[in-house]
């Protein structure tokens, strides 16, 4: 079934990532870490459709999301900076793998820690600390890091920034592999979360192994 959302507010999060408030439909229903495919109600872009993760949680009153913003893509998200309120986009209903299936080790890559916010939110709001989570965190810069003094300030949170990119950061340095999981998280134990760029999502895996650890034990969105 197919949604149409106003836009209430829009306000930067990064340099090119912005905070997006839609009205909420009657009865519209998701789960933590779900996403949605969106296209903007205007003609010529009603077909182009993209997935995008809510980051609001299913009791509030509105849809928000958290969308990074691709100005030399020439395509939605492109368009996503240049939205103002009273804009209309459309859904579809929620779809996705990513759940909270218990405490662990939380790893993305860029805008994929979008499906991570509302999960931790949510874990948040029910047990008011987050005590036995780690969010390892890898982007190109520093100022690529998405909702960092949100992160930052989640009691019990444990968070691992790493940047690929930036020579002069004072922060963990490097992709994501087993070596670096080894250096800086406990994945012995735990259910452990992996959402970012399709390489990544591939990979990640791979080096758990490496970890001994067992396949049932991480939780990646469906790649097909």
């Amino acid at each position: 079934m197919t949604h149409t959302l106003t836009l209430q507010s829009i306000s930067p999060v990064t340099h090119d990532t912005y905070h997006l408030v839609f009205d909420k439909p009657d009865g519209f229903d998701f789960t933590p870490g779900q996403a949605t495919d969106m296209a903007l109600d205007r003609d010529g872009w009603r077909d182009e459709k993209r997935p995008f993760t809510f980051t609001s949680l299913p009791s509030e009153d509105t849809l928000q999301f958290v969308i990074k913003s691709y100005p030399d893509h020439d395509g939605v998200t492109e368009q996503i900076a240049g939205l103002k309120p009273g804009d209309q986009v459309l859904v579809d209903d929620p779809w996705g793998a990513i759940e909270d299936k218990g405490d662990g080790v939380f790893v993305a890559g860029g805008a994929g820690v979008t499906p991570f916010i509302a999960v931790l939110r949510q874990k948040l709001q029910q047990t008011g600390s987050l005590s036995g989570n780690t969010l390892v965190f890898s982007n190109q810069t520093e100022k690529d890091i998405i909702l960092r003094e949100d992160f930052d300030a989640m009691p019990g949170l444990k968070v691992v920034y790493t940047v690929t990119d930036q020579d002069d950061s004072d922060l963990a340095r490097g992709r994501i592999d087993a070596e670096f999981l080894k250096s800086h998280v406990d994945v012995t134990s735990g259910m452990i979360y992996v959402c970012g760029p399709d390489a990544m999502v591939d990979a990640i895996p791979q080096e758990l192994a490496k970890l001994d650890v067992a396949a049932d034990r991480i939780v990646t969105e469906d790649l097909d």
